[in-house]
């Protein structure tokens, strides 16, 4: 009989097809299939904390190409609750999204939003850090809680290690973290949730901190436990760039080549794009929604933050390729709207970004699947991080 891992792998291998790979780096374009479509790799996902990308109807996502978005099992989990979501057909129908949908496990909300949390070898005792009320997270339960939500991926129960930490912390908790994969492997294999018509996948979460056999270790033994993808944890956390690069470095090559690969909560558009080079095949980010809410939109050029003075007058575009809804609106108009705290202000920007967002990954997969994959990301990284000092 095979192994439980070598059962998995033959599993995803019609799950997860490469359709590309680029000759200079270890960039791949993919289709991931899922119970409510495939996803083109490689992807971005928009953030749905709350179960909505904040501002924007689920039908103007549509019209950007957003393929799959990321749902937050533990803000779903304290409200509206899972009682609700489930009356209401799952996170799909409560929300009116028909197309894909990941959800994280909670773990690092839990590390980093609860109030009084206690992590023992169950899982995690806090409080919301909206009431005050006892609540309790564990491997089970949140596999319980995404199976109810319904989503078409979901994340292992981890725990986030905080930057920096001593290399005993970050060994111990990656100790957990694996026990917490088990069990969640255990709970899968024992209630075989679905959802959307078919399995319900579920993604296993590198982690180890800074340290390269801490990292080795964690994508090896999560492969023994069988997943159906795996996901790079603890990073964009604090810790500097080159050390974030480092621990994409040492993942991604100890997990396996057919398998869907998701670095966690990152980044900026040029920092994507180096990911993509080091085999990474999808994204989630708060930034384009979080920055937009602050004034600051995305382009070639770099990053500009429309509340300066030197936008006032300013009658051009965001940028010379927008949104179409963003198109005849100069970015004097829109530096009011934010200064006026205008709703009209927010979307806007938050359209952009999304559109620069998503299409830059739609361009990225373009390249790779063209052969000149690397001609394109150093083209727009030289000109986006070049300038991004000057605006």
């Amino acid at each position: 009989m095979l192994r439980q891992a070598e059962a998995e792998v033959l599993r995803s291998a019609t799950m997860f097809s490469i359709e590309a790979k680029d000759e200079d780096s270890s960039a791949r374009a993919a289709v991931l299939k899922t119970p409510h479509g495939p996803v083109l790799t490689p992807a971005f996902m928009p953030v749905g904390t709350q179960g909505t990308v904040k501002s924007l109807h689920p039908d103007e996502l549509v019209a950007l190409g957003a393929q799959i978005v990321l749902g937050n099992t533990y803000h779903l989990f304290l409200r509206p609750g899972m009682e609700v979501i489930a009356a209401m057909g799952g996170l799909h129908g409560f929300s009116r999204w028909e197309r894909p949908i990941l959800t994280d496990s909670g773990g690092y909300q839990v590390f980093s939003l609860a109030k009084l949390r206690k992590i023992t070898e169950q899982g995690v005792r806090f409080q919301s850090h909206h009431d005050g009320s006892a609540c309790f997270i564990g491997p089970e339960e949140s596999m319980e809680i995404q199976a109810t939500l319904g989503s078409d991926i979901a994340m292992a129960f981890d725990e986030c290690p905080p930057y920096p930490c001593e290399r005993s912390y970050a060994e111990e908790s990656l100790e957990l973290t694996l026990r917490w994969a088990r069990r969640c492997r255990s709970w899968v294999d024992a209630n075989q949730p679905v959802t959307g018509g078919g399995r319900q996948q579920h993604f296993g979460i590198v982690q180890g901190s800074v340290y390269a056999e801490l990292r080795e270790r964690s994508a090896k033994e999560l492969q023994e436990i069988g997943f159906d993808g795996y996901a790079v944890g603890g990073v964009s956390v604090g810790e500097p760039e080159d050390e974030m690069f480092r621990a994409i470095e040492n993942s991604v090559p100890f997990l396996p080549e057919g398998m869907p690969r998701y670095a966690m909560g990152l980044g900026t558009p040029a920092q994507i794009l180096q990911m993509v080079s080091r085999g990474v095949d999808m994204f989630d980010c708060v930034m384009p929604t979080r920055l937009a809410r602050h004034g600051t939109a995305m382009t070639l050029d770099g990053m500009i933050n429309l509340k300066n003075q030197k936008f006032e007058m300013d009658a051009s575009p965001l940028d010379s390729v927008t949104h179409p809804l963003c198109e005849g609106f100069s970015r004097g108009y829109i530096r009011h709207l934010i200064k006026a705290k205008e709703i009209l202000g927010m979307r806007l920007i938050s359209l952009h970004n999304l559109h620069f967002y998503l299409s830059l990954l739609e361009q990225a997969r373009a390249a790779i699947l063209h052969g000149d994959f690397s001609s394109f990301r150093d083209t727009f990284i030289e000109r986006f991080q070049y300038t991004y000092k000057l605006l």
